[in-house]
């Protein structure tokens, strides 16, 4: 998580202008790195904007994969980049395009006094008044050279297993397809992810029967084709496959605790978490090695996602028993390399579980 302070400001309005922008490390305040530079005769309201992108633009170079909130003591900007109001001057509308496509998924964007905007506030009176630029400033880790891959996460709809709470696993069992609520709600997720659809490198899929389906309607609506990647397949439950909760608990009683603690026992004839995680991550990784840089949705199930977010967060594997995943949500993970070394595989969590209906993406 890192904080962007920015700021603008014009002598005359329009006249000489200047902006000034600081990226923080939001757990310690520290700073990561800060900029200023003058744009010649501008207004208040587009030089804010400049320091809006510059700011993006710093957390784009030196923290790629963090979530991000913008603080600004313009309530004009704030308020355009959220989404509640209206860009009306002709001048700000390229900019605020710049800006929004500058604005990685999960960015916040909040209102401060301009008494706590001092830091972007005191870069942009230097500039103004010719003091030399300031220099940036580095944590002392190695900073990403290259665009994270952002994995967009989908989980397929709803199957007749799904509604009646039964075991549902990969293609050793029975395999169900999709019931009507299941397209339905596949194709409200489509259409709310269909704004990305001009960044999407590829769309892949498991391939179990309910992905499959669901992912052929995202590719109608996000205007791609589909890929099949086996290693994000749900989890093989063996001889539980098909039974309901209640009846494991009658038939394994055993077995079930056992399931529930320790992350490598296996259902009889099944698969362990253990070796779901492993061949997830192996997948994961060849998507990666596809697809650097660029965006991929990829359809699966429960136990894949939750593992691929258990790894992000550098959580064991049994955290998994503490994650809700609803039918068609949305969870995103970008992965870089970076790190002390320069080449450590980092992931960072922008969202997890959404639907069209919580929170726009």
């Amino acid at each position: 998580m890192v904080v962007v302070e920015a700021d603008g400001g014009s002598r005359g309005n329009p006249g000489p202008s200047a902006y000034g922008a600081v990226l923080l490390d939001a757990a310690t305040g520290a700073v990561i790195a800060e900029t200023g530079a003058t744009i010649g005769e501008a207004t208040n309201n587009v030089a804010e904007y400049r320091g809006l992108i510059a700011g993006l633009e710093l957390a784009a170079e030196h923290a790629p994969a963090a979530r991000i909130e913008v603080r600004m003591d313009s309530k004009l900007v704030i308020e355009q980049m959220s989404g509640n109001w209206k860009i009306k001057h002709p001048s700000m509308r390229p900019l605020a395009a710049q800006a929004t496509g500058l604005t990685p998924p999960g960015t916040t964007f909040t209102w401060i006094p301009r008494e706590q905007n001092t830091r972007a506030d005191r870069l942009v009176n230097q500039e103004l008044d010719g003091a030399k630029e300031p220099t940036k400033v580095d944590r002392g880790w190695s900073a990403p050279t290259d665009p994270p891959t952002v994995l967009v996460l989908v989980r397929h709809g709803v199957t007749d297993h799904t509604s009646g709470k039964l075991f549902s696993g990969g293609l050793g069992g029975a395999n169900p397809p999709l019931n009507d609520e299941g397209r339905a709600q596949i194709r409200a997720t489509g259409e709310w992810l269909a704004p990305l659809a001009e960044t999407v490198d590829a769309l892949i899929t498991s391939p179990v029967r309910r992905t499959l389906e669901s992912a052929e309607i995202l590719a109608e609506l996000l205007g791609t084709t589909t890929a099949v990647e086996p290693g994000i397949a749900e989890m093989d439950f063996g001889s539980w496959d098909g039974l309901a909760f209640a009846d494991v608990r009658e038939r394994f009683p055993d077995e079930l605790s056992a399931w529930f603690g320790d992350v490598a026992y296996a259902p009889p004839q099944g698969e362990s978490f253990e070796q779901v995680a492993a061949r997830v991550l192996e997948g994961r990784d060849r998507i990666l090695a596809a697809h650097p840089g660029r965006t991929v949705v990829a359809v699966s199930h429960v136990t894949p996602i939750k593992t691929l977010v258990a790894d992000a967060l550098g959580a064991p594997l049994d955290a998994l028993y503490k994650m809700e995943l609803s039918p068609a949500s949305v969870t995103v993970i970008s992965y870089f390399r970076g790190g002390r070394g320069g080449n450590e595989l980092l992931a960072s969590l922008r969202l997890f579980n959404a639907r069209p209906n919580d929170a726009p993406l």
